[in-house]
């Protein structure tokens, strides 16, 4: 069910000096470095895939969780060990299947034998244990396992036989689901799709680079991406992050984009009020100013603009938008519903509201 984490050494810097670095001491310039060695890293690893890459270095810098939903054998394993390897920091894989049982994910307890003889009930944690999760294929568990990553999602912690137990930080899960193979699915609900930061979409190769995977993994020489980064490195990257100003006028412009994705909003587009039953949760707008703030982190700039907030819409809105049977009879996806979104709702042209 579970892969093992693997060993690792300890993360260092291009000079040998440890990598790790406080809150006080990561600056924006450091940490725009720092996350562009680790996509470097990734590199040397995963052929393309850029944006993809982007987006899930986004969801690290917020500490948020993301979904990757492609067809199988597109690297999307690779790529969240890859993410672990250049980071320094243990991962664990679970393969979800229908017969998985929420023990499975979060632990149990064991009873234990010592020496003396002495029985005594000990907690074993699960795989969900761990910096970085992948939950590979989360769609063919049941729901009440699926339900079991929902305390770990949001909370951030595990409740074991009346114990709350916290997780290691930072936390990130990555699942991923097909979207061909259907049958024998349990689509995700509502309220978990709620708790991924962001949805990707994980695109076929190109020719030029599918050769250039196939000369990378049928030879017999092997590449690693090289630690550049711990926990503690990411911890004080995920709070500058957190710490990058918003303008008001930007926020409401987040704030206008999720209202009106709603049907029965005075500024929702007819594609909205045609094909959308109920729109984006707050939680849209938290993940548009959070991934927001990564981007312009990663970018080195000290405030987040429009076209940030703009950038991150489709990502953060395609999997909270609930659409009837109408958008699948006219081909009409989440992604369209997003854009007619983002043509409805113009980027605001000062910092006051309603200004000319």
């Amino acid at each position: 069910m579970t892969e093992p984490t693997a060993d690792h050494q300890t993360a260092t810097s291009g000079n040998g000096t440890p990598a790790s670095a406080s809150a006080v001491d990561m600056t924006p310039e450091r940490c725009a470095e720092t996350v562009a060695a680790i996509e470097a890293e990734i590199g040397r690893v995963i052929v393309g895939q850029h944006a993809l890459v982007k987006e899930v270095l986004r969801a690290l810098l917020a500490e948020g969780h993301i979904l990757l939903e492609g067809v199988p054998g597109l690297g999307k394993t690779m790529l969240l060990k890859a993410l672990s390897e250049s980071l320094d920091m243990p991962w664990s894989r679970i393969q979800f299947t229908p017969d998985l049982m929420p023990a499975d994910i979060v632990g149990t307890q064991i009873l234990h034998q010592g020496a003396d003889g002495a029985r005594e009930l000990q907690f074993r944690p699960g795989p969900i244990t761990a910096n970085l999760v992948l939950a590979d294929e989360v769609n063919r568990a049941t729901p009440k396992t699926q339900s079991a990553m929902l305390e770990a999602m949001q909370e951030r912690a595990v409740t074991i036989a009346g114990e709350t137990r916290p997780l290691p930080r930072p936390f990130m899960v990555m699942a991923t689901q097909n979207p061909l193979e259907m049958e024998g699915t349990y689509p995700l609900p509502e309220a978990q799709l709620d708790r991924f930061l962001l949805k990707a979409i994980v695109p076929f190769p190109s020719a030029d680079e599918l050769v250039t995977i196939i000369e990378r993994t049928t030879g017999s020489a092997t590449t690693q991406p090289r630690p550049v980064a711990d926990a503690g490195t990411v911890s004080a990257m995920v709070a500058l992050t957190r710490q990058v100003p918003v303008p008001d006028h930007v926020v409401r412009h987040a704030v206008d984009l999720v209202v009106a994705s709603h049907p029965d909003h005075e500024q929702a587009p007819e594609a909205i009020r045609r094909y959308v039953r109920y729109g984006a949760s707050p939680r849209g707008v938290q993940a548009m100013i959070l991934t927001a703030k990564a981007t312009a982190i990663m970018d080195g700039r000290p405030s987040v603009s429009v076209a940030d907030i703009r950038a991150a819409a489709v990502p953060a809105l395609r999997h909270r938008l609930v659409v009837g049977y109408e958008a699948t009879a006219d081909a009409t996806s989440t992604d369209d519903l997003v854009e007619a979104l983002l043509a409805q709702v113009t980027e605001p042209t000062s910092g006051i509201r309603g200004a000319p």
